[in-house]
């Protein structure tokens, strides 16, 4: 509920601080005594654009402050507010401060913590709603119907969301699955050679390392096979030198007792021999090891320069050649089993959309019913506007499939007709500007008392009707503002009198500078201003009793 507006230099208005209650409020004054002003006061707080336009000549800003009653602790504002890290103390205020500059700069604050004025409108919208004398171009507009049938539903139709959006998922995968069958296809002829070329190489992982050693080890061989030989010769046969060491070893042993320095000598040459094998042993492995073999070796070379040249022409590392036709096979075998994949996604597509169809029809049920109960209200609504003979339809149906989308699958628009035996038409063919008015009105208030929303604000809205009509008219807004706070911007006199408070907007000229006011009226002051609304300039006798007669009922 709005519990304060304080406004500073914002077109004609100086300084104007003004006090709400709960109930039915009037706003009333003479035709550009600033009511227009006080509403875009009001809008600018609510997070309206911010014009320069809006900053009184002479001033440097305008600035409008406006209180509101706590937010609901576990309430949607209170969610809202808690995700942008606006803190509210339980039972504070929400005090919503918003600035511009004269250059057309502005400032937002929410209990004097800086906000944007998206965040503004957000919040706005949750605090107060506003039909102004032109609002009911968003009511004439079917786009806007649906979220309207769906807010008086209170349904937020998420599974239908979630439901659109696998189905449509389901069908991109499909389409990108044909689309790479197609391009596959294309390349099923270079695939099927790379497969079967390297499958013949038959590349194994680590294979040109294993090659390019046993490579070098092979030529190193070849080049030493020369010395190995020469040595070999040097311990080999029966003049070799090692056989010598042995015949040598064998006659000192016939005179090792003849003096210790021949046994020491025996024992050095013992081990000489023992060295010695050894070294022939070692020579005959490395003999073996560097073996060269040019055939051998001329087929490893064939193999590793074909290996890097392979994997040259694929543009890959030697080392992921083997990868590289796992790979190119499983492309291939995508084709071949491309026909069986599709087939999967087909289905996956088709069980996606029924499940789409089957929440949207879900939705659509509950829209049906809701239809059914905003008509009743409707209805309920046009016999005290004196609107007997009209009829209100919600429109409800399918659309064709190429229409479908995450909000349903139906077609939604509110349907009137204003004259016995016409044809139900769209809201904004009514010739009528005070028929239109008053089925506004009527939508307004059932769709209004379905959001829960505490303060309402209607701009003139009963313009074009007056005397009974008007009367009904204000016993409508009275009874509604039971269960909401309303503000209502008016001419007429039949509605000013409903009011709880009622509120005297005034202009005023000191020279050359003209000022607007508001002040609460007491009951005289209502009385005077009624008769003013009656009469006209010169207030007559006839106007007071007049006045006196309407403010009877209140």
């Amino acid at each position: 509920m709005l519990q304060s507006l304080s406004i500073r230099d914002i077109v004609l208005i100086e300084a104007l601080d003004l006090e709400f209650g709960s109930g039915l409020t009037v706003l009333t004054g003479e035709t550009g005594a600033g009511k227009s002003i006080l509403l875009d006061s009001l809008g600018l707080a609510l997070g309206n654009r911010a014009d320069s336009g809006l900053v009184r000549q002479g001033t440097e800003k305008a600035q409008v402050t406006a209180s509101f009653a706590s937010p609901a602790k576990d309430g949607k504002l209170a969610a809202m507010l808690a995700e942008n890290d606006i803190e509210i103390e339980p039972g504070e205020p929400l005090i919503i401060k918003r600035s511009v500059k004269a250059d057309g700069g502005s400032r937002a604050f929410i209990n004097d913590q800086p906000c944007s004025a998206t965040l503004l409108r957000t919040v706005g919208g949750q605090l107060i709603e506003i039909h102004g004398q032109h609002d009911d171009r968003g009511l004439i507009n079917p786009k806007g119907h649906r979220a309207l049938l769906d807010a008086f539903a209170g349904v937020e139709g998420n599974l239908v969301r979630d439901a659109y959006e696998t189905w449509q998922a389901a069908k991109t995968a499909l389409e990108q699955a044909k689309q790479d069958q197609d391009s596959a296809e294309q390349d099923r002829e270079y695939l099927e050679h790379s497969v079967a070329e390297l499958s013949k190489f038959a590349p194994q992982p680590g294979e040109e390392e294993e090659l390019a050693l046993e490579r070098a080890t092979m030529m190193k061989g070849e080049k030493l096979t020369g010395d190995l030989e020469a040595i070999r010769s040097a311990f080999d046969g029966s003049n070799g030198g090692l056989a010598s060491l042995r015949a040598a070893a064998r006659r000192l042993d016939m005179i090792s007792d003849d003096h210790p320095l021949l046994a020491e000598a025996l024992e050095a040459l013992d081990r000489s021999i023992i060295d010695a094998g050894e070294a022939e042993d070692k020579l005959h492995e490395a003999a073996a090891a560097l073996s060269f073999d040019p055939q051998r070796l001329d087929d490893m070379e064939t193999r590793l320069f074909d290996l890097r040249g392979l994997a040259r022409k694929h543009r890959v590392e030697p080392g992921k050649l083997s990868e590289l036709l796992v790979e190119l096979q499983n492309k291939l075998a995508a084709i071949t089993d491309g026909g069986r994949s599709l087939e999967e996604l087909e289905a996956c597509l088709a069980g996606a959309r029924d499940s789409y169809i089957a929440a949207a029809e879900d939705l659509r049920a509950k829209r049906a019913k809701a239809a059914k109960a905003l008509d009743k209200a409707v209805a309920g609504e046009l016999a005290p506007l004196k609107l007997d003979a009209a009829r209100f339809e919600t429109l409800l149906e399918e659309l064709p499939e190429e229409h479908w989308n995450r909000n349903g699958m139906d077609r939604i628009e509110f349907l009137i007709s204003t004259n016995p035996g016409a044809p139900l038409a769209p809201l904004g063919k009514i010739a009528s500007g005070g028929e239109l008015s008053r089925f506004i009105l009527a939508l307004k208030v059932a769709l209004a008392e379905e959001y829960g929303l505490k303060t309402i604000i209607f701009d003139e809205v009963d313009r074009g009707v007056g005397g009974a009509v008007a009367s009904a008219i204000g016993d409508r807004l009275s009874r509604l503002s039971s269960g909401a706070q309303l503000l209502v911007v008016t001419h007429s006199p039949q509605v000013a009198s409903k009011g709880d408070a009622h509120m005297l907007i005034n202009k005023s000229l000191s020279g050359t500078v003209s000022r607007t006011d508001v002040r609460a009226l007491d009951n005289e002051g209502r009385r005077q201003e009624i008769a003013r609304m009656l009469s006209g300039a010169d207030v007559t006798d006839e106007a007071r009793a007049q006045a006196d007669r309407l403010l009877e009922g209140v």
